[in-house]
């Protein structure tokens, strides 16, 4: 599973990561490349953080 989040929904990416997987997610900060080009999955805002199992 992968949430791409906002600095806004960074939170709530863990806190859903970890209901529906019951496991610790891995926050990891995106590159300034993968920043220009992806959305938050839950605004339209630029996506800053992947909240990942991997």
């Amino acid at each position: 599973m992968k949430i791409m989040c906002c600095k806004t929904h960074v939170e709530h990416g863990l806190d859903m990561f970890v209901a529906e997987t019951k496991s610790y997610p891995i926050l990891t900060e995106l590159s300034e490349q993968e920043k220009l080009s992806t959305k938050c999955d839950y605004c339209e805002e630029a996506a800053l953080y992947l909240v990942a199992n991997e």
